[in-house]
């Protein structure tokens, strides 16, 4: 697959495919770690994203595929048999396709053209430090969106946010709330965005989430995707993520003011 993690697009014994990250990464263990506490994340807020979960590969299997291993400039690293993070690929490669950019005439049809605003809240939530990543397919509705109102064979265009690798600005594990970041790359994904109200009910369950999420994550995290510097950086990583939750609303109007180009119609009154 495209991209600086050297992910891998791999057939599970589940019968599914996932966008699989190893631990060998050429990014950071670490990326395997924010993408696990970011999809946990994402899951509660309702944002239409593909499944997570943990891909085990075992050495018979990394014996045979010989392709599986990261390729840098000098040499390459073997991949090493173990848990590493899925993102569960929408459908059969083969058989249904999946775009990385529409043109502006669907790009304004997709069903869930709001949910650009909601993961906007979560990246500022998290520090994203790279651009807003979404994949689009036309699917059923009712597949990626709780309570869409839609019948359940209603078929249409849906954006899926993917790659937040760079939640707490990588391997940094940073929280830098640099306005200008975390942007999807069409800015009228943000057009109808005119107040904080625009924002909701993400913003809102972002504000409101539990302490249980949090006790969540910590608990079900691989302990394997843990560097031992990580051990002790990981608990208080998420304790200021959670006491981050009342200043989203701020971010969001720092990121409308430094890019108003990308939030046209937002108002200042």
């Amino acid at each position: 697959m495209r991209g600086g993690a050297q992910a891998h697009l791999l057939e599970a014994g589940d019968g599914y495919f996932y966008v699989t990250k190893f631990r060998e990464n050429p990014q950071h263990l670490r990326i395997l770690v924010n993408e696990w506490i970011s999809a946990r994340l994402i899951e509660y807020l309702q944002i239409a994203a593909p499944p997570a979960t943990v891909v085990e590969l075992d050495q018979a299997f990394l014996g045979r595929e010989h392709d599986v291993k990261i390729r840098l400039a000098s040499h390459e690293t073997p991949v090493h048999a173990g848990w590493h993070f899925g993102s569960r690929f929408p459908g059969h490669p083969d058989r249904e396709a999946v775009y990385d950019y529409l043109p502006d005439s669907l790009l304004g049809q997709i069903h869930n053209l709001r949910h650009f605003l909601g993961i906007f809240a979560f990246d500022k939530w998290t520090a994203n430090s790279d651009s807003r990543q979404a994949i689009f397919v036309r699917q059923r509705v009712s597949h990626w969106i709780e309570d869409s109102g839609q019948p359940p064979l209603k078929k249409s265009f849906l954006a899926l946010m993917i790659d937040n690798g760079y939640a707490f600005d990588g391997p940094h594990w940073e929280f830098s709330d640099n306005p200008a970041q975390g942007f999807y790359f069409r800015p009228m994904v943000y057009n109808g965005a005119r107040t904080l109200d625009d924002f909701n009910p993400w913003l809102r369950r972002i504000q409101e989430a539990p302490p249980e999420l949090f006790d969540g994550i910590l608990r079900d995290l691989p302990r394997s995707w843990l560097g031992a510097e990580d051990e002790a950086g990981v608990e208080p990583l998420i304790e200021r993520l959670y006491r981050r939750r009342s200043r989203v609303a701020e971010l969001i109007e720092a990121s409308a003011t430094a890019r108003p180009s990308c939030f046209t119609a937002w108002s200042t009154a």
